[in-house]
């Protein structure tokens, strides 16, 4: 498929989608007399030829627990497009249907989507791989009052008759594909740049995202032209389930990098850095996810450099190595997944990779190549890539040869010094992966052993800290924090009642470790009213691994907020508590 052609209504009574998509086929093999499409639990009602017009065969195969299932259509020698007419079923992986009530603004219900990395199949039949890419167009119908968005040109007013349509003229792969509808308003944060939120909550996330341009302009000095036109970014509600996505034109991200101090912006700044690293030259299989998110967190760091100096961006690379190191430890020395290069098999589902391997020892070996060849022939090096491999997808031995024949060229021996094939091809990290050093966080550390040894928590130098600076505090006290001593924090600090997610992400899962009970009620009000993986998992966990009472009230609260869950972070938790008792299905 070369282009689709989407015309949906949005139905909220029934939580489905349903109209047509129109596929353009490139025929390489004018004999071809199949058509291979992905879906996932789509009615398909009729299979149209065109220009011809005329129906054409088609069959599900049987479903795949991890794929779907397989749509075959039979073309004719001169089917140039199919017009497939479906709807969507009930428990579409890709959609989360909220209620009014739900919404911060509670006046609309609100539809979004998370196709990554193979969901689209869920809600579009179409040839769900990232080595795919298409141009698209969309008309999508929905109630009045509210507004659509797309991966595409937006809108930034609602329209009365709710028809909205859409054209996005570069081609993308299909885990791109994105749709969010609800009540929205919009407003500029520069001349190419603006902000998507529920009233109630966009001017705080304008103030919050002001910088956006400022960083725009940086990325493009150090990597070229931003080719996507606009950079906005819609800000959902708290059930979205990642921190953002980066659907061209139109990020996705959480409210919990709504921090009120821009502490936080370095999510958007890893989100445009996709602009390049990603949605630009994207990863052409699952297996080479980390050329997506290892380049583009190299790419965010050197961007907060930009904007907030050396040090800062340094607290952010040794963050993103102790959760690496975190990892490590929760698998044997020679896991697979802890491989850069991985090799799924056919049971094993793309979403098993988000953990912080891709990204942080993706990380780890560019900034490797980066001291190794110096910063300014690897900024050549990266920039050109970007430039030579545009709109398109590439693989690890493509960027493994472009090490040899392009920044290592003639310098064979120095790449020897790399390890370049220990990096990609074994588990593990190895024993040349550069460690950040902070200045801020050494000041950080030594006022943990202050406390630790009993300095009163209004003694420490604590005034100026960022959010990172408190995060990494939580983390170099010793495990477990006595109840006095997280009590004594509380009184100062106030953790238990911070409306940061970051720093409660540190906080509550301490408290239940150690029994501190006085955060019973910020555990309970944390879990049912943040959706976002990353930040919730740790706290199930540390009720699952208390115990009684802990684990029973754990799966209290996942009853009652699971139907506020996207449906990836519902599996996700559910598989928490299997791990400990198969039989548990909360």
């Amino acid at each position: 498929m070369t282009h689709l052609d989407l015309d949906l209504a949005v139905d909220f009574t029934a939580k489905s989608l349903g109209g047509s998509a129109t596929l353009t086929l490139l025929r390489r093999d004018p004999t071809a007399t199949e058509l291979w499409l992905d879906t996932e639990g789509l009615a398909i009602e009729t299979v149209t030829g065109l220009p011809s017009g005329e129906a054409l065969p088609f069959a599900l195969a049987a479903v795949d627990p991890v794929r779907g299932q397989a749509l075959s259509i039979r073309i004719k020698p001169g089917t140039q497009k199919v017009v497939i007419s479906y709807r969507t079923g009930p428990s579409a992986p890709a959609l989360l249907w909220l209620p009014a009530e739900s919404t911060p603004g509670k006046r609309q219900p609100m539809l979004f989507t998370q196709s990554q990395s193979i969901s689209a199949r869920s809600w579009i039949p179409l040839q769900d791989s990232p080595a795919i890419r298409f141009t698209y167009d969309a008309k999508i119908q929905v109630p009045p009052g509210a507004m659509a968005l797309m991966s595409a040109e937006n809108p930034t007013t609602t329209l009365a008759d709710g028809r909205y349509a859409f054209h996005m003229p570069l081609a993308i792969p299909s885990y791109l594909m994105a749709l969010a509808v609800g009540d929205y308003e919009f407003r500029a944060t520069g001349p190419r740049t603006g902000v998507y939120a529920d009233p109630t909550v966009l001017a705080g996330a304008a103030e919050e995202l002001d910088e956006v341009d400022v960083m725009m302009q940086a990325a493009e000095t150090l990597y070229g032209p931003y080719a996507w036109g606009r950079y906005d970014v819609l800000i959902l509600p708290p059930s979205f389930p990642l921190g953002g996505m980066e659907n061209p034109k139109l990020t996705f991200a959480t409210p919990t990098i709504l921090a009120g101090d821009k502490s936080l912006v370095s999510m958007i700044a890893h989100e445009l850095a996709h602009s390049w690293s990603g949605n630009l030259v994207t990863n052409a299989t699952w297996n080479d996810f980390w050329l997506n998110e290892g380049v583009t967190t190299y790419v965010e760091r050197r961007l907060m450099e930009q904007l907030r100096g050396r040090d800062y961006s340094e607290m952010l690379a040794v963050l993103g190595r102790r959760d690496l190191e975190d990892d490590f430890k929760a698998v044997a020395p020679d896991d697979a997944t802890t491989r850069l290069h991985t090799a799924l098999g056919a049971a094993d589902h793309p979403d098993s990779l988000a953990g912080n391997v891709p990204y942080e020892k993706g990380y780890l070996l560019l900034r490797l190549l980066e001291e190794t060849v110096g910063r300014e022939p690897f900024d050549r090096f990266l920039r050109e890539r970007f430039d030579r491999l545009a709109m398109q997808s590439t693989d690890t031995p493509a960027f493994a040869a472009d090490l040899r024949e392009r920044l290592f060229k003639g310098q064979a021996a120095l790449l020897t010094t790399v390890r370049l094939d220990e990096w990609l091809e074994q588990p593990g990290l190895p024993e040349n992966a550069p460690r950040a050093v902070s200045q801020r966080f050494a000041l950080v550390e030594a006022a943990a052993n202050d406390f630790t040894r009993g300095t009163p928590p209004e003694k420490l130098a604590s005034s100026a800290w960022s959010t990172h600076e408190w995060v990494h505090f939580l983390q170099s006290l010793p495990e477990p924090v006595s109840d006095r001593n997280l009590s004594a924090l509380d009184r100062t600090f106030h953790f238990t009642g911070s409306a940061n997610a970051e720093i409660l992400l540190q906080w509550l899962p301490r408290c239940v470790t150690s029994g501190y009970r006085p955060a019973d009620a910020a555990v309970e009000r944390f879990l049912t009213n943040v959706g976002r993986r990353r930040l919730i998992r740790p706290v199930y966990q540390a009720m699952i691994d208390k115990g009684e009472p802990w684990r029973s009230q754990a799966e209290k609260i996942f009853r009652r907020a699971s139907a506020g869950y996207h449906p990836l972070v519902r599996a996700t938790i559910q598989a928490q508590f299997a791990a400990v008792n198969p039989a548990t299905n909360p």
